[in-house]
Formats: C-alpha cells, sequence, structure tokens
C-alpha cells in the first residue's frame, strides 16, 4: 500500500484514477490546482504524485520541482495529451520518474504506478542498508602521516577509544573525519560491535526521527511493518553523527532527550527502548557560533562535546602529502588495475605549494585525475590541474586576455569556478541549502547533486 496524490484538473480522469488506485489497496488524496498540490505536499508526504503537465493556467513541471526539492525520494509521473519532446526531456530532467501520454490504457498507467513505488522501495532499502552496515571485523583507513598536528590526533584516539566519552570531530570538510570516527571506534572494547555512520545533512527532515529511532507498523502513511531505528541497530557499537550542525531544531531536542536519558521511543511507540551505542560526532561548522546565532541548541552542544578533536587542514602539514599521495595513488591502481603510479619532485613542489581548499578528498581527486591523464608510471606537473601548477585563478580569466600561452583545461577550469561559486553561496547563507538554491536559481535536487560532485559538505 502506498500514499498517491493525483494532481489533475478534469474531474473524470481524477476520479477514474482514484477508483483505479484505491482497487489496488493504495491511499489517494486528489487536487485540481497547483496551489491545492503545493499546499497537500507541504503538509504530508506522499510516495507517489501523479499529474497533468497542464493545470489550468499553470504548468505541472513547477509542481514536480516543489516536489523534487521537498521529497527527494518521492516519484513524480506526468501524463499530458499534449506531447512534446522538449517537455518530456524537460520532465525527465527535473527529475520525473516516466511521462505518460493520452489517451492512455488504465493497465498502462498501472504498470508505470507499480514500476515507480518499486523504484522508490528499492531506493529507500539500499539507502538505509547502507546507513545499517555494521562493519564488524572491517579494518579501518590509517591515520596517515607523522606530522606534529596528526601525531597528535593519533595520540587523542588512542586515549578516548578505551573509553565511553562522548567525542565531537571538527574541522574542514575532507579533512578525514570518518576515518578518525572509525579508528576511535576500533582502538576500544566496541571493535566487535556495528559502526553505524549517519550522515544527518543527507536524509529528508521528514524522514530524520524515524531514521534514528525506528517506527512502528501504521504509524504513518507508507509504515507498512516495525522497523528499528539507527539507534537500535548500532546496539553497544558506535553512532557516527556525521554534519552534526545539518540538524533541524525539532529533531536537535529529540537526540538531546535520547542523549541524557539513553532512551528512545520508535515513532508511532508508547515503550521506552534503552540506548547504549557510544556517540561520536562531527562538523565543518563551528557550533558555538551556531548556538550564538539560534541555530543550535546550546545544551546539546555541551552533550557533544566533552572531548573535542579538531582535524588539521591538509595545508597545515604539507610534509605528510608524500605519505598521503602513495596511499591514493597505491588504491587509484588496485581499483582500475593500473600499474602504481609515482609523483615527480617537480609535481610533489606544486602540490605541496597548494593550498587544498578540498583538503584529502580534494587530493585524491586531483591524483586520480592526473594518474589517468598521465602518459607513463609518473606524474608530472602537465598533468597537475591549473590551479595546483600555479596558473589564473579560478574565474579570474578576462575575456579581453584572451587564452594563456600554454592553453587552459577548460573542464577544470570551469569545475573550479562552479565549487567556488557554490562555496560562496553557502557561506552567504550560512550553510542553509534551500536558501542557496534560490541563490543560484537551482532546484534543490540539483544543488545536492552539484554539492556531492565536488564532495561540499559532506
Amino acid at each position: 500500500m502506498a500514499s498517491i496524490l493525483v494532481v489533475d484538473d478534469e474531474p473524470s480522469l481524477r476520479e477514474l484514477l482514484e477508483i483505479m488506485l484505491r482497487k489496488q489497496r493504495h491511499e489517494v488524496a486528489t487536487t485540481a490546482t497547483l496551489a491545492a498540490a503545493l499546499t497537500r505536499i507541504g503538509a504530508e508526504e506522499f510516495d507517489l504524485v501523479i499529474s497533468d503537465l497542464r493545470l489550468g493556467a499553470d504548468s505541472g513541471l513547477g509542481l514536480l520541482e516543489a516536489v523534487k526539492a521537498r521529497a527527494p525520494a518521492t516519484e513524480v509521473v506526468m501524463i499530458t495529451a499534449f506531447a512534446t519532446t522538449e517537455n518530456a526531456v524537460q520532465a525527465m530532467k527535473l527529475g520525473a520518474y516516466d511521462y505518460v501520454l493520452k489517451p492512455f490504457k488504465l493497465e498502462e498507467l498501472q504498470l508505470v504506478v507499480d514500476k515507480a513505488l518499486e523504484h522508490r522501495r528499492l531506493l529507500a532499502e539500499n539507502r538505509v542498508l547502507r546507513h545499517r552496515v555494521g562493519d564488524r571485523g572491517a579494518e579501518p583507513e590509517p591515520i596517515l602521516g607523522h606530522s606534529p598536528a596528526i601525531e597528535q590526533v593519533r595520540q587523542v584516539v588512542a586515549k578516548v577509544g578505551p573509553t565511553r566519552s562522548t567525542v565531537l570531530l571538527t574541522g574542514e570538510s575532507g579533512t578525514g573525519k570518518e576515518v578518525v570516527a572509525r579508528a576511535i571506534h576500533a582502538a576500544g572494547d566496541r571493535r566487535d560491535q556495528p559502526f553505524v555512520a549517519v550522515n544527518c545533512g543527507a536524509i529528508p527532515e521528514g524522514l530524520i526521527e524515524s531514521e534514528f529511532f525506528g517506527h512502528e507498523k501504521g504509524a504513518f502513511t507508507g509504515a507498512g511493518e516495525r522497523r528499528a531505528g539507527l539507534f537500535e541497530v548500532a546496539g553497544s557499537g558506535t553512532m557516527f553523527l556525521d554534519e552534526i550542525g545539518e540538524l533541524p531544531a525539532p529533531v536537535q531536542v529529540k537526540l538531546l532527550r535520547a542523549l541524557q536519558e539513553r532512551r528512545i521511543r520508535r515513532v508511532g511507540g508508547t515503550a521506552d527502548i534503552g540506548i547504549s551505542a557510544r556517540i561520536v560526532a562531527a562538523t565543518n561548522r563551528d557550533l558555538s557560533e551556531e548556538v550564538k546565532a539560534g541555530r543550535f541548541r546550546e545544551d546539546l552542544f555541551y552533550r557533544l562535546n566533552v572531548i573535542q578533536l579538531r582535524l588539521p587542514a591538509l595545508r597545515d602539514r604539507p610534509e605528510d602529502l608524500p605519505e598521503f599521495c602513495a596511499y591514493f595513488l597505491a588504491r587509484i591502481a588496485a581499483e582500475q588495475g593500473w600499474a602504481v603510479c609515482e609523483v615527480s619532485p617537480e609535481a610533489m613542489r606544486l602540490l605541496e605549494a597548494y593550498a587544498f581548499p578540498g583538503n584529502l578528498r580534494e587530493l585524491a581527486n586531483i591524483l586520480e585525475r592526473a594518474a589517468t591523464l598521465a602518459s607513463g608510471p609518473v606524474i608530472g606537473p602537465e598533468v597537475l590541474p591549473p590551479a595546483v601548477r600555479g596558473g589564473e585563478a579560478p574565474g579570474e580569466l578576462a575575456p579581453a586576455q584572451g587564452l594563456p600561452p600554454g592553453g587552459l583545461d577548460l573542464q577544470a577550469h570551469l569545475d573550479a569556478i562552479e565549487r567556488r561559486i557554490l562555496e560562496q553561496a553557502l557561506a552567504r547563507t550560512g550553510g542553509v541549502k534551500t536558501e542557496a538554491a534560490r541563490l543560484l536559481s537551482l532546484t534543490f535536487r540539483s544543488l545536492r547533486y552539484r554539492l556531492a560532485k565536488f564532495g561540499i559538505g559532506e
């Protein structure tokens, strides 16, 4: 059984679709206008939306964008009697699952509905399974480097690993916070218990409470069975709350209560469940400033900030670069089936002089690109991105200047410009992604895709 919203300005078609879907035991809501549909999706969560492309004077594409911005996991099927290639392509680009032409047979539409709902179910199961992998016995990635800053990190990990203390990892994006969290887990007596990692900024707001605490059968539309939450799945292991600063205020309150009382209650449940997982949280934000700005609860901050460990940026430990390069290149060679490359002294000097705003994640991407473009087993300066080689700063190539004498890597140049604009938009909006999307005239889904492309905010 699924929850489906039908949006069409033809009463007869709305009634026909409602009858057909209710026969399949789905819960069905219907509306005739774009405004009414926007109100419904703002107040409820649907598994599937079926909408006409034309809704009086309005376009169903606007509804499609709104659905995908609010609930990216909701599938959308567009129906229309006015088919054009342009409309079909635009609908699919905006995230529609399928495009059905009028007149259609009910069996045809039923097949599309079944496939759309199955697609949603599989995606949801895959997402939960990724969160719920216990990693029992898995060897964590090593904490690489021998600079004084990283040696201090190792010392703290060795001391806090065997304890039950809550740890807050801070530092810029890409500095390896999950690697350190896994090392803390492996250093204690919980190493044989689950390590459950959850990105607090990647779960839709309406699903966070259910993901954390679980739900009972029938607790909400689509809750067809009882489901244990991630705290239960973690058991006596470690719960890694990445991007903790992204949590909405209502969930902050419930998380604080869970940490204080060491008990949770499933959504729709009446019984409390004891929890014993250790908490390791991580953020690239300054939570003390977030508290001052009223975006993060002060009492939750103090509950998490028992032991704070700040991870150094890569630019602050250039002496560790050779070890990281050797590690990443060996991993790339193993994954791709290539011979292991090495970095030439000239290229290494350029890497050591580069600021690495994306830290280790950016270094790994640069090395994979360089290994792909290199003509032999040695990575030279010529295959490094222009920004690393000390060429024009991203976005500062004036049209009147033309191309630099040595040419430039156009894709790398455009990527650097796009990355910088995305980072500026997030900085201006205080990390609020919906506002950043509005500022850049993007859909929320498009913004999330672009952020994931560059590893921003992970």
